[in-house]
């Protein structure tokens, strides 16, 4: 039976009644053939009976609305005496099984038969307890009670009571005969067990009489005599810890940890956490490592343009391959260069294919809400179809449409264009780096000069001293890169917002909590940055210091080789080489930014999608509400124009009526005397009109005293008529 009910405490219910359910699931699916089986499935049943018996006395009273059929009182108590039942039985499986004596068992036997008879009685005043569960349990209640009795018997007998024996077995037999009764309602299981229970009663029954009868002539008490049978109860409706006490399972040390909605906080709260969260990515990201990458760009753009340090390394070693383009090259085979940049690209396309399915998926929506809107204004005219058009209605939606294509997907378009452009310009070179040694080798030419002149190896030193310092200087802004990094992934400011937006609640209790609120927090927070922001301002120092010894140790280095253009194929294939690995780097970075940002993108286009399509879901609502009010107000006005036409045409009648001339008649002629004519003498033995009907007898002709009008009917004082005249308040009457 399926209801729903806006209340928290009906969900509590539902819960409560389904974990119950699951304790007796879990009780059916043990082995219940061994001691250990059948000790868990006592506890399950007990717990599932606790938290059905909790249910019905704690959380059904106070669910201030009609309890469900299926959790009304006599069904929940059936339910609970039912898991007790079968508690119970595990017991008494449980003794019967470690050979327990007859007297404990015959006790466990009859508080099983106890649970099943007062569970069947609670069934049967329950609508949803079900006929066949009725039966059933009552077929159990005969089968334990037939049991326990059995047991009693065996007691009897080991004690020399034989005529009670006999009585308890005779009383065991009536209840087996009892429970049978219900056979077409019992499985097959016990439905066997009690007739096999039956056939052993039976036995034991004709022995005991007959040895009782021959031998011990013991008197048999009658069935009212017979002591009640104890009962020792093992089953217990026991509540489960997280039921009864559920606080002692939750928080930082419980089973369950923090209860479910502990952290639920306003919108606003949320809302400025993002907010924070943006700006804190936006100084780190954008103020602090753009920034430094930027300086470390510049800084490379001079190198190249010095053709740094390709022309110092084919003079320092015009043989063979220098050791930093060695390492270079086998950090480019490690990482599978070219493979990792195609892999990557394919990534970042995969990703922007998605994010733009969903966004074009939002604008196609805003298209179909605008061409809905225009069919509906052309279907009833703009005089009447007068709600705001769609651009208006939904003009924060548009604007973020714009926003997207302008500020996100088209940069992004020229990022990936760019980044494409110079995979394909580095592509062969790369190959080279990406290959073996020999490759190097072979595109690296030798140098001819073997030996440096003194003046130019005492400026190469003092240019190698510079170019060391800058890879000291980039390595060093990397690690402060991360550091920042990790320094905002660390930075939580829930727990800050928390405590304030507590504090507001205080001191402000009735003031509804505002992103706005959190301005003064948010600059108090973001001043752990500054640090950082000045470090940038340090780096843009010390690199325009470096910068000015770079060129002074270059322009002595280029004087001193002044004339010298032995190494100058080395140079330029160690600076091709060299520039080629660094714009590796710089896709590779690009590539992990554009998927980066095309993930966070995903849920902008997405949060747009679902804004998109609830908005035209809102539109087609409210057009739907227009239209029904349109088309009542035609209506209305229709019933009205008929009413008003109605009542001008009765009007125009009525002034047609009073307006309209009396007609003028013809004057009246004179009369003109005229001469009644006379009827001719009737002819003898002719009928006619005026003679009226007569019957029997020709009457004489009428006196002048009868009735002038028709002298057929004359007229008859107190009711006489003359002899022979027919009356038809006489009816007709044959001579």
């Amino acid at each position: 039976m399926l209801e729903s009910q806006n209340n928290l405490r009906f969900e509590l219910a539902n819960i409560l009644f389904n974990l119950a359910a699951l304790y007796s699931q879990l009780a059916l699916s043990l082995n219940r053939t061994t001691p250990d089986g059948l000790k868990a499935a006592n506890n399950y049943f007990c717990q599932s009976a606790g938290v059905l018996g909790y249910l019905r006395s704690e959380v059904i009273p106070d669910l201030r609305s009609t309890a469900p059929q299926d959790m009304d009182n006599t069904t929940l108590e059936s339910l609970e005496q039912l898991m007790l039942a079968q508690a119970q039985e595990c017991s008494w499986s449980m003794a019967i099984k470690k050979g327990y004596k007859d007297a404990l068992i015959a006790k466990l036997a009859a508080k099983v038969s106890d649970f099943y008879d007062q569970s069947a009685e609670f069934g049967t005043k329950s609508d949803i307890i079900s006929t066949e569960w009725i039966h059933h349990m009552t077929a159990k209640h005969h089968h334990f009670a037939a049991a326990a009795q059995y047991r009693a018997a065996w007691d009897c007998l080991e004690k020399h009571k034989y005529g009670e024996e006999v009585a308890r077995l005779r009383d065991s037999l009536a209840c087996a005969n009892e429970g049978l009764k219900e056979a077409r309602w019992i499985n097959k299981a016990v439905l066997g067990d009690l007739n096999q229970l039956k056939m052993k009663v039976s036995e034991d029954l004709r022995t005991a009489e007959k040895d009782n009868d021959i031998i011990y002539l013991n008197p048999i008490p009658a069935k009212s005599e017979l002591k009640t049978l104890d009962r020792a109860g093992m089953a217990i409706a026991r509540k489960p810890k997280e039921i009864s006490d559920p606080s002692t399972s939750l928080g930082d040390r419980g089973a369950f940890g923090q209860p479910l909605f502990a952290k639920l906080v306003p919108y606003s709260v949320h809302v400025a956490a993002s907010i924070y969260a943006d700006r804190k990515d936006r100084l780190v990201n954008i103020t602090i490592i753009d920034e430094m990458e930027a300086l470390t760009n510049k800084l490379r753009e001079l190198l190249q343009s010095f053709n740094l340090p390709g022309s110092l390394q084919a003079l320092e070693k015009p043989l063979g391959l220098p050791l930093s383009l060695t390492s270079h090259a086998e950090e480019v085979r490690q990482q599978q260069g070219i493979h990792k940049i195609r892999r990557a690209m394919h990534d970042v396309e995969t990703l922007k294919a998605n994010d733009v399915a969903m966004f074009e998926e939002g604008v196609e929506l805003l298209r179909l809400e605008v061409s809905e809107d225009e069919k509906a204004k052309m279907k009833h005219g703009t005089e009447r179809w007068t709600r705001p058009s769609s651009h208006q209605a939904g003009a924060k939606l548009y604007q973020q449409q714009a926003l997207i294509e302008e500020q996100y997907l088209k940069p992004a378009d020229d990022n990936d264009v760019s980044v494409k452009l110079k995979f394909k310009e580095c592509e062969p070179i790369l190959r080279i780096l990406d290959g073996t040694d020999h490759d190097l080798e072979e595109y690296v030419p030798s140098s001819r000069t073997a030996v440096m002149p003194p003046k130019v190896a005492r400026e190469a030193s003092s240019l190698r001293n510079v170019l060391n310092e800058i890879h000291r200087m980039e390595s060093r802004r990397r690690r402060k890169a991360e550091n920042i990094r990790e320094k905002a992934k660390s930075d939580d400011i829930n727990p800050v917002l928390l405590a304030e937006t507590a504090r507001l609640e205080r001191e402000f209790p009735m003031q509804k909590i505002e992103a706005a609120h959190f301005e003064e927090l948010f600059e108090k927070r973001l001043q752990r940055y500054d640090d950082d922001r000045i470090m940038v301002s340090d780096e843009l120092d010390e690199q325009e210091h470096i910068s000015a010894q770079l060129k002074e140790a270059n322009s002595a280095f280029v004087a001193a080789r002044s004339g010298d253009t032995s190494t100058k194929e080395r140079e330029q294939a160690l600076q091709r080489l060299e520039n080629t690995y660094i714009k590796y780097k710089e896709i590779v970075s690009n590539l992990d930014q554009g998927r980066k940002f095309y993930n966070d993108l995903s849920n902008i286009v997405t949060r747009f999608r679902d804004e998109s399509r609830a908005f035209r879901y809102q539109r087609r609502v409210e057009a739907g509400q227009f239209e029904t009010d349109l088309s009542n107000a035609m209506s209305s006005l229709n019933i009205a124009q008929s009413n008003h036409l109605q009542e001008q045409k009765q009007r125009e009648t009525l002034r047609a009526q009073y307006s309209a001339k009396a007609p003028v008649k013809d004057p009246m002629a004179a009369p003109v005397p005229t001469r009644a004519p006379v009827p001719p003498p009737p002819t003898p033995g002719m009928w006619t009109p005026e003679a009226g009907i007569k019957f029997g007898a020709v009457a004489p002709p009428p006196a002048q005293s009868g009735n002038p009008h028709n002298p057929a009917y004359p007229n008859t004082r107190a009711g006489q008529m003359r002899a022979g005249q027919w009356s038809a308040n006489q009816g007709v009457r044959f001579s």
